[in-house]
């Protein structure tokens, strides 16, 4: 098929949606972190598909039909009988950021097992993108894995965003591990702030990104929200400014960011090895306009922005600045 296929969590956030009578109210919203990358890819155009496993209840279900209509090809998605989808119950503050409790002890997204995965689309696609949520329990870390090894093998490029969720950990010396492991696979990396702190210390983000590019990542960006992203590859590393938001809640964002960032490396027609750092600029200036789009609605998937919309919230800055 060509295009992005993205693998791991499909799951419900359950977000505050206000009160009636004391009594709190949540809204159903679709999301996983990379469901929200393939859900947002295919509205930047981009060819996408989703490997991962729900339960086949009213949840299970509800999000298939959200793929679906986005575009998302749902052919690789596994329904149990055994085990219920995974909730999320989202926290919001006040400066619209956002915190997680999880019912996922286990969910259907860490139940899906290495003879799940569907080989052949695997093998056909450009862009394989994972997170490292799928590495927190088995039998979804060994499917991992072996996602993998198949995607390498075949030559497909592999994208990868070491998404942090502490309460998903047992302990944070396991969590640092596997997110570790994960960069030893990538070509693409989206990284935030806050994860490259937990990571690897505090340091310059330049410096983090050139770092990741020395051990072999062709592509890294690192995501510090309303004040853009650094990006880098071989060429050396720079800064794209953000854009100016009127925040509601940042749940998406990310994911948003990485959707745009690799449409447009898709559309390029470039290899990563033939990519200019003015590419790079590029693809995170536009990835910035999109998630300054995102974080101004409520939700996952329901808050990404159309091609239409983010190249009409990048018209307001387009210049290359690279150092």
């Amino acid at each position: 098929m060509g295009g992005l296929l993205t693998f791991g969590e499909l799951l419900v956030d359950l977000t505050p949606a206000g009160e009636t009578d004391g009594r709190k109210l949540f809204m159903q919203n679709p999301g996983g972190a990379v469901a929200n990358v393939a859900a947002a890819a295919c509205g930047f155009g981009i060819e996408s598909a989703f490997m991962g496993m729900v339960g086949d209840d009213v949840f299970g279900n509800y999000l298939v039909d959200v793929l679906d209509s986005k575009g998302v090809d749902t052919s690789s998605v596994v329904k149990s009988d055994l085990y219920n989808t995974t909730l999320a119950i989202v926290h919001l503050f006040d400066n619209g950021d956002r915190d997680f409790s999880f019912y996922r002890k286990p969910g259907a997204d860490i139940m899906f097992s290495a003879d799940m995965i569907d080989e052949r689309k695997l093998r056909g696609i450009s862009v394989f993108h994972f997170g490292s949520l799928s590495f927190t329990d088995e039998p979804v870390r060994g499917a991992t894995f072996s996602a993998l090894d198949i995607a390498k093998k075949a030559g497909v490029t592999i994208s990868y965003d070491p998404n942090y969720r502490a309460a998903l950990w047992g302990d944070k010396k396991t969590a640092k591990e596997y997110m570790l492991k994960g960069l030893e696979y990538a070509d693409i990396l989206k990284i935030s702030d806050n994860e490259v702190d937990f990571l690897f210390g505090k340091m310059p983000y330049k410096d983090a990104a050139k770092m990741l590019v020395s051990r072999g990542i062709k592509l890294v960006f690192v995501t510090m929200g309303g004040s853009g992203a650094v990006y880098a590859n071989r060429h050396g590393a720079g800064h794209a400014q953000g854009f100016a938001a009127k925040m509601a809640d940042a749940t998406g964002a990310g994911d948003c960011f990485t959707a745009a960032a690799l449409s447009k490396y898709l559309n390029s027609g470039k290899g990563l090895n033939q990519l200019s750092l003015e590419d790079a600029h590029g693809f995170a200036l536009f990835a910035n306009a999109a998630a300054s789009l995102c974080v101004e609605k409520m939700g996952g998937i329901p808050a990404m922005p159309s091609l239409k919309q983010a190249e009409e919230r990048l018209k307001t800055r387009g210049c290359f600045a690279a150092d």
